[in-house]
């Protein structure tokens, strides 16, 4: 049951600690876009970290999703993690709309 839970533990606590990471390196880059504007190089890594945050993101997705109907007693806390995750997708849209308005 001790390996169960630590699996169980280390799976969710990934996609939250996932989330958090990258709001806050979309922020930073928000942040270096936003002090220095006309620098090209910060818009090409925001791309090359936007495709990227999309793609892990995503897996991570994926295999809450598959908990979530894998596992139906843990569906609440599997369903938060899943909310935490998907937070991120309007504050991406609302960064996108800064940097290119």
């Amino acid at each position: 049951m001790e390996t169960y839970t630590l699996q169980k533990q280390s799976t969710t606590s990934f996609s939250t600690y996932l989330a958090i990471v990258s709001f806050s390196f979309g922020t930073l880059l928000l942040l270096f876009h936003l002090v220095c504007p006309r620098v090209l190089l910060i818009l090409i890594i925001g791309l090359y970290y936007v495709v990227f945050a999309v793609l892990i993101n995503f897996l991570a997705l994926l295999v809450l999703c598959y908990q979530f109907l894998a596992k139906p007693q843990e569906r609440e806390t599997v369903a938060i993690r899943i909310l935490i995750l998907l937070s991120n997708i309007p504050i991406a849209l609302l960064y996108i709309f800064i940097v290119f308005r």
